[in-house]
């Protein structure tokens, strides 16, 4: 019973309250017109949810952490060169086990931005570097806003995002709002760091509000027929393993590196993570509504996963 209790408290409400949308999109079949306005306030949350991020960002704190220049590289090299490179061999591997639209999920997965919120918490309970911790993966997300788009009409082509168009949508909906946060940010910034329930409220609202929308567009397009339990079972251990590569790289290679442990730490908690936060909203500028549900499968299904076994590794480290 009791390691039943540390399971249920390892998992992350949120990741629970989006399972509960992605149910009642397979479940409720919503008619045209409601799955036209749950799209219009989807898109409205995002820009919105995206200014709010650069409202909440201090300048200073990026600026400032460029100075460790082998963390900092070392997170970028893992989220946007390895991470990507061993997604597109896993994909392709996996495609016959799991189909072709959640290979791509997989693909997509990986050219995501790091976490920002569970990297630096795991980083703080494991007594590594927090403010590296905090910078880096706050730089990994602005270098994500562009990286990303780029990747996925690189490597997914015409299968994926609706070429320049799709770029452009990030542009628009995603990178523009969080600049003009920026430049709201001496104004605002206090007053929205210190109400942090608000913001956190809009952040989980606005993904829950997009997983409904894309997998309810799914169900109506008949989607979910092609995808089985067999499937999202092979799906659950092919993470499990891009997952553990990443860990035992970022770890060791940070030994490589010449960092200290906490920056290790840092470079292990936030080189290894991939955004939920940042890639439900995305895949939705970037993907047809129908396409984006599947190919958000794989993102879920690791940001739960790399929230329990970062979790142990993050209690484990902190007891060296």
């Amino acid at each position: 019973m009791s390691r039943l209790r540390r399971i249920w408290s390892a998992i992350d409400p949120f990741v629970l309250l989006i399972l509960a949308a992605l149910v009642l999109g397979l479940v409720l079949p919503l008619p045209e017109p409601a799955l036209d306005a749950v799209t219009t306030v989807g898109d409205v949350a995002i820009i919105l949810l995206f200014g709010v991020y650069g409202m909440r960002l201090r300048t200073t704190e990026v600026l400032g952490s460029l100075r460790n220049w082998r963390l900092q590289g070392g997170i970028l090299a893992s989220t946007y060169l390895i991470f990507p490179a061993l997604g597109l061999l896993l994909s392709w591997a996996v495609t016959p086990l799991v189909g072709a639209a959640l290979a791509a999920g997989l693909l997509y997965l990986s050219l995501l931005p790091s976490t920002v919120q569970s990297s630096v918490a795991f980083v703080s309970i494991a007594r590594g570097n927090v403010a590296g911790a905090i910078s880096a993966a706050t730089i990994s997300n602005v270098v994500g806003m562009v990286a990303t788009p780029l990747l996925v009409l690189w490597l997914m082509g015409a299968s994926g995002a609706a070429g320049m168009g799709g770029l452009r949508s990030v542009l628009l909906q995603l990178l523009l709002p969080f600049v003009v946060g920026q430049l709201l940010q001496p104004f605002l910034g206090d007053w929205v760091r210190a109400h942090r329930p608000i913001t956190l409220v809009l952040d989980r609202a606005t993904i829950t509000l997009l997983v409904l929308g894309a997998v309810a567009s799914a169900t109506a397009d008949g989607v979910w027929q092609e995808v089985s339990a067999v499937m999202l079972v092979a799906l659950l251990g092919v993470s499990g393993l891009l997952l553990a590569v990443l860990l035992a790289i970022t770890w060791w290679g940070g030994k490589g590196l010449g960092l200290d442990v906490p920056d290790r730490i840092a470079l292990l908690m936030a080189g290894s993570k991939k955004s939920l936060a940042t890639g439900l909203p995305m895949a939705l500028v970037l993907f047809p509504a129908a396409a984006a549900a599947t190919i958000a499968v794989p993102v879920i299904i690791f940001h739960q996963l790399q929230l329990v076994v970062c979790a142990g590794l993050a209690r484990r480290l902190a007891a060296r």
